[in-house]
């Protein structure tokens, strides 16, 4: 049978690398056209399709459960509205086109430039929340995007895509800018992140798919797990810390990444702290229970078991034989420590919580980086506390760039309870093996063009410019010019050549006398005409100079003479530069 089967995969996985390739091509022709328009009409097509799929947010929850069997309908609906209206709002006044800014003070103009086609992948426990949310931000950016879905949330997001695809078109938008894989195949999603027509990545999922995104050759804003973990430090408002850890921990069974995974409790306050999540639904497991559970919960591979994976806490009792009190909202495991010998130490997409109890904040900033360490870094945590100082150090220390307080991590880390940038797709930075730390918005799918004009002169120094130098420029002191090499006259080079003779006694050596003034002065030759010839160049004589100056190998060369030096004979740089070309020095002691 598995035989049979695998050419029906391959088959498969063929049309769905030819649909990527076909979806990559329109969107960069799209790409083009999209790129020309104004602001105003790429927030009309952003508008459109934020009021288009509004309408449908309760609609498409309802199908995301049914197929992919995560979360909660009245969660989701909450989700999708929070892409279509509340991310919606946050990028609307966004400036995506031309330029857009000015930094008067610095002389600098800043021009928007769109990133390019956009490769989206889309999970399936946020299935069309995120695809909304990815959609918006990529046309507000001007870039156009193809969707692939995770397999398993095909339906609900191509019905997604397709309300708002629709929209878009109606406003404007070239055809081509919005596409979405039907034939979804892990070979068709990474020929779409390879493919040369596409720009930039947006991937959401498990760290298989990031670090596929990353290893595509293409830039990458991939998101993997959170883990997070959740401190109630001793000062703490403990009633609404609970209800806030319970509140994100249960929103939609937990199937966001930056959802609590541990809680971590000041031991001064450990059994009031346990008392109030009893109070508000929660279960405390014992050993065995606990247990129990990690071994249903917890694959070998070390991550959720997909079955399990966005359930109701009284479901998943149920299923690992474990008896819950109605009501029944949370599970908690204690556990003594972090790592592969406490399973359920891991990042939980169900409304699963491990405990920990710490002697004081110190202690308890500690656990909080071990949980993170294990497949959380970067990415998010909280801290319930009243005391300012306790909630700096942990700002400062921990290895997590959503630092949640007093809120949900869950709500918070999106910006639904917070001020942060309303965003699906959260970065984890160089903690996390990512790009950026940023929540994701239309801003990272721009490349940034800068017109930066002059503000301080160009410092020129004067023997580059001359006369005209510029007047900051620091004076230097000039070089003076190199001297013309004068021509040899005829007289001059026939005693050259006598001295050359004569050294190879072939002709006896002119002796010229030498003046009061240590100078030797040749005699005059006779020209083979009978008269008086220029003298020829004369050998120097008696000791080596001690110095010698350019102006005496000026003279020495009008005179057509040469210079004896040594071994201490101090020479100037430009005397050595012209007397060596000019061929001035004769080294005592050396052969003439």
């Amino acid at each position: 049978m598995a035989a049979q089967d695998a050419p029906s995969q391959t088959d498969k996985d063929l049309a769905s690398i030819a649909e990527a390739r076909t979806l990559a091509r329109a969107a960069r022709q799209a790409q083009a056209r999209l790129a020309e328009l104004s602001q105003q009409q790429i927030d009309a097509i952003v508008a459109a399709m934020a009021d288009a799929v509004t309408p449908h947010a309760e609609a498409l929850a309802r199908l995301a459960v049914e197929e992919t069997g995560y979360g909660v309908v009245a969660d989701k609906i909450q989700k999708n509205l929070f892409g279509s209206r509340q991310v919606f709002e946050f990028i609307r006044p966004i400036r995506t086109v031309g330029v857009i800014n000015r930094v008067e003070d610095r002389k600098i103009v800043e021009i928007a430039e769109p990133f390019g086609v956009v490769a989206a992948v889309v999970p399936s426990t946020n299935p069309t929340s995120t695809a909304i949310y990815k959609v918006l931000i990529a046309l507000k950016a001007r870039c156009a995007i193809v969707i692939s879905p995770h397999p398993a949330a095909v339906r609900c997001i191509t019905r997604t895509v397709e309300i708002m695809a629709e929209a878009a078109a109606r406003a404007g938008a070239p055809a081509g800018s919005i596409g979405w894989m039907k034939t979804v195949t892990l070979e068709g999603t990474q020929e779409l992140m390879r493919h040369r027509d596409v720009g930039v990545i947006l991937a959401t999922g498990g760290m298989g798919l990031v670090r596929a995104a990353y290893s595509a050759g293409k830039p990458a804003y991939g998101v993997g797990p959170g883990n997070a973990p959740a401190y109630i430090e001793r000062s703490a408002d403990i009633a609404k810390a609970v209800r806030d850890i319970i509140t994100g921990k249960t929103f939609d069974n937990g199937v966001l990444c930056s959802s609590e995974n541990s809680v971590v409790v000041d031991e001064a306050i450990a059994e009031e702290v346990r008392h109030e999540f009893q109070a508000q639904g929660g279960y405390f497991m014992n050993q065995a229970e606990t247990d129990a559970l990690a071994k249903a919960f917890v694959t070998p591979q070390r991550l959720p078991d997909p079955a399990l994976v966005g359930k109701p806490a009284p479901f998943i009792a149920r299923q690992v034989g474990i008896t819950v009190p109605d009501g029944t909202r949370v599970l908690i495991a204690p556990l003594a420590g972090v790592g592969r010998d406490h399973p359920l130490s891991i990042e939980k997409l169900a409304p699963i919580l491990s405990w920990y109890v710490v002697k004081d904040w110190r202690e308890g900033c500690e656990r909080c980086i071990q949980i993170l360490r294990y497949g959380g870094m970067g990415h998010t945590m909280s801290i319930h506390s009243k005391n300012e100082d306790v909630i700096l150090q942990f700002g400062l220390k921990k290895p997590a760039f959503r630092i949640c307080v007093n809120t949900p991590t869950t709500h918070g880390s999106i910006g639904l309870t917070t001020g942060l940038d309303p965003a699906m797709t959260l970065g984890c930075g160089g903690w996390g093996g990512n790009i950026t730390s940023d929540n994701i918005t239309p801003r990272h799918l721009l490349n940034i063009k800068r017109l930066a004009y002059e503000l301080r002169p160009a410092a020129v120094s004067s023997a580059s410019t001359g006369a005209g130098a510029s007047a900051t420029a620091a004076p230097l002191p000039k070089v003076p010019p190199r001297p013309v090499p004068e021509g040899i006259s005829a007289d001059t080079l026939a005693a050259r050549i006598d001295q050359f003779l004569a050294s190879r006694g072939l002709a006896p050596a002119p002796v010229w006398p030498t003046s009061p003034e240590g100078r030797t002065t040749p005699p005059h030759r006779a020209s083979a005409t009978g008269g008086s010839a220029a003298p020829p160049t004369p050998v120097a004589e008696g000791s080596p100079a001690e110095f010698i100056c350019e102006e005496d190998v000026r003279e020495a060369l009008r005179a057509g003479r040469k210079l004896l030096i040594g071994d201490k004979t101090i020479l100037t740089p430009a005397a050595r530069d012209l007397g060596e070309s000019q061929k001035v020095f004769i080294q005592a002691g050396w052969p003439r």
